[in-house]
């Protein structure tokens, strides 16, 4: 009896011993279970908050790096298209002359003298150039560029040829030579800090120039020239009359014709009938671009 009564003691023992350890087990788990788990979010959050800049930084930074290497890719491809194979020359009276006879002689050279003036202007000038798939040379003046740079990045990134007319619009034969050589280096200086290149082709203002002028201009590259047909657009008696521009060209049309006109209203208004007369008479039209930078 006195075994059996023990027995039962030490087991009842033994099961209170069980339980309470399972619940001090529990209520352990229970306490550390929770900052784990807050642990555990914050660990998962962290890395994204602070990852997401690390991840986002790389990628502007890559498209803004392609960005600007896609900048001179698109000069190159501008600089490309501007190579002319050299066809025809100058002579020494201002025609322009094929180099041989596979290119046609019925040419004209088309230019523009005294801008850039106007947008509107050089717009309409530049349309109807590009509706009859021509070029032409726009001489411009130092002080013009100075004062409207955007209008000769139009003529240029419209595909046009800029030619130097000296800074200012004076007669360089009144001029010493070192006024004589400024006239034509400060052009070129503005011109290719604006556009990126510099002028090819020179002409004078008033077409008056001397040897000290020309030595200046072959120094610095260019083909020296006046013209051979005047449109007289300038003259008092041309002034709001397109339709006098257009027969003052065409009474002095000859083959290979270096026809001086200027950025004047009247002469936007002739263009384009002008150069549909030039046309039907078996006339086209020369790029500036496909003249050497030699006369002879």
């Amino acid at each position: 009896m006195f075994r059996h009564t023990a027995s039962l003691i030490i087991a009842a023992s033994l099961l209170l011993s069980a339980c309470g350890v399972a619940e001090e087990k529990t209520s352990e788990n229970s306490t550390a279970g929770g900052p784990t788990t807050i642990q555990e979010e914050q660990s998962n959050s962290n890395p994204t908050e602070t990852g997401e800049p690390v991840t986002r930084d790389p990628e502007p930074s890559t498209e803004d790096t392609t960005v600007t290497e896609e900048k001179p890719d698109t000069s190159e491809k501008v600089s490309t298209e501007e190579k002319v194979e050299k066809t025809y020359h100058m002579n020494e009276n201002y025609y322009i002359k094929p180099n041989d006879d596979s290119n046609p002689s019925k040419v004209v050279l088309l230019t523009f003298d005294d801008g850039p003036k106007e947008e509107k202007m050089i717009i309409s000038l530049i349309d109807t150039l590009d509706k009859h798939n021509a070029k032409a040379i726009f001489f411009v003046n130092g002080y013009r560029v100075k004062s409207h740079p955007e209008l000769l990045k139009l003529i240029h990134e419209r595909g046009q040829i800029v030619g130097n007319h000296a800074w200012d619009h004076e007669d360089l034969q009144k001029m010493s030579k070192s006024e004589v050589a400024k006239q034509v280096t400060d052009v070129q200086k503005i011109v290719k800090d604006t556009i990126g290149e510099e002028p090819q082709f020179f002409r004078p203002p008033f077409g008056s120039g001397n040897d000290a002028l020309k030595a200046a201009v072959k120094k610095n590259g260019m083909l020296y020239m006046t013209w051979s047909n005047g449109s007289l657009d300038w003259d008092k008696s041309t002034k709001d009359k397109p339709e006098k521009v257009i027969q003052n060209v065409l009474d002095q049309l000859n083959p290979g014709s270096n026809i001086l006109m200027h950025e004047l209203p009247w002469t936007v208004e002739a263009l384009d009938e002008l150069l549909t007369k030039l046309e039907k008479k078996g006339y086209s039209f020369v790029d500036p671009r496909a003249i050497e930078l030699e006369a002879r």
